[in-house]
């Protein structure tokens, strides 16, 4: 394996990063860049275990932390046929309807099982992800915000922060693929790219997004595209970067803590 050195990137460093937290040297966040404080981890780790305190992790350092041995994340643990209604209910907040999980979460075990994503760190990611997103357990429109409208109370500005993004050419463009189902797929380009992946007209009818097969299938194939770095981010304790992952940033991101803490304690 290369040394891993400042400014080297890959999922290799982002197992390094979730490797060296494990073993108490932060190197958050768990992102598969290595920079600054992950050359500090790495230091403070080789100080730790009397090896030179380069910085760059070499061969001795990889072994220090584990990296010799086989890969953890890449056993998938299989969850989908013993999550029951009751273990979301317990997930999401007292007020989420409970005939919504029992409508919707046949659809999202399906999914996950048919995307090859049986696993409970993936499985128990969506459902709190979903939570992050939608209290309600149900894929939703987005609702006319200041984060994406100018002006919340004029119809001619609604979703208008999103015209000339995204693939959206105007303002018309914006409202018409505005954020749908349970990951909130946001933009012509986005759409576009999953009408080509899944074989649905979601360019053309994008309220199929909130179809509940077609929601499913939008959150399995967005979170199996970050599989590797999720499961790294997870590995090492990381549940801000692994919901950056599907959101960008940290919106939600004390319900989606809850909702993963409570669902690995309860599929363990």
């Amino acid at each position: 394996m290369r040394t891993l050195a400042r400014g080297t990137k890959g999922d290799d460093v982002a197992r390094l990063q979730a490797l060296l937290c494990l073993s108490g040297f932060d190197a958050k966040p768990i992102d598969g860049d290595f920079g600054g404080g992950t050359e500090r981890a790495v230091k403070a780790c080789q100080a730790n275990h009397g090896l030179a305190a380069t910085g760059a992790a070499e061969a001795d350092t990889r072994k220090a932390v584990g990296m010799d041995e086989p890969d953890a994340t890449g056993t998938p643990v299989p969850v989908c046929g013993r999550v029951t209604v009751d273990d979301v209910a317990r997930m999401f907040h007292r007020l989420t309807p409970r005939a919504n999980i029992e409508r919707y979460l046949p659809a999202v075990l399906r999914a996950f099982a048919d995307a090859g994503l049986d696993d409970r760190d993936l499985v128990v990611m969506a459902l709190a992800t979903i939570r992050a997103e939608s209290e309600g357990f149900e894929p939703i429109d987005e609702k006319v915000s200041r984060f994406n409208s100018s002006d919340t109370a004029d119809p001619s500005k609604r979703f208008d922060r999103y015209a000339g993004r995204l693939g959206n050419r105007d303002r018309e463009d914006a409202e018409r693929y505005r954020g749908r189902g349970f990951i909130q797929l946001t933009g012509r380009n986005n759409y576009r790219a999953y009408t080509d992946r899944l074989g649905v007209a979601l360019l053309d009818a994008p309220e199929h997004a909130n179809d509940p097969d077609t929601a499913a299938r939008i959150l399995a194939a967005f979170i199996g595209d970050k599989r590797a770095r999720a499961k790294y981010a997870i590995l090492g304790n990381d549940l801000a970067t692994a919901r950056k992952l599907v959101n960008g940033g940290r919106h939600g991101l004390d319900r989606f803590t809850e909702a993963f803490e409570s669902g690995s304690r309860l599929l363990a």
